[in-house]
């Protein structure tokens, strides 16, 4: 039990170290982090229907 409290401590300890971000910035990053991610989906998206388009017209022929 001893080891389980002092580890406990330790996390409470370094947690109250920790920088916060305000609420504007972490505002920003989550639409970074949203935006970034809707463009990664549709690029990937446009680029599989691509290679499937090419590779159905490759072996029909």
């Amino acid at each position: 039990m001893g080891k389980i409290s002092g580890f406990l401590k330790a996390v409470v300890s370094e947690m109250r170290k920790v920088s916060w971000p305000k609420r504007k910035e972490l505002t920003r990053y989550t639409i970074v982090v949203l935006t970034t991610v809707v463009f990664m989906a549709i690029f990937f998206g446009v680029t599989d229907l691509g290679i499937s388009t090419f590779m159905e017209w490759y072996l029909a022929l």
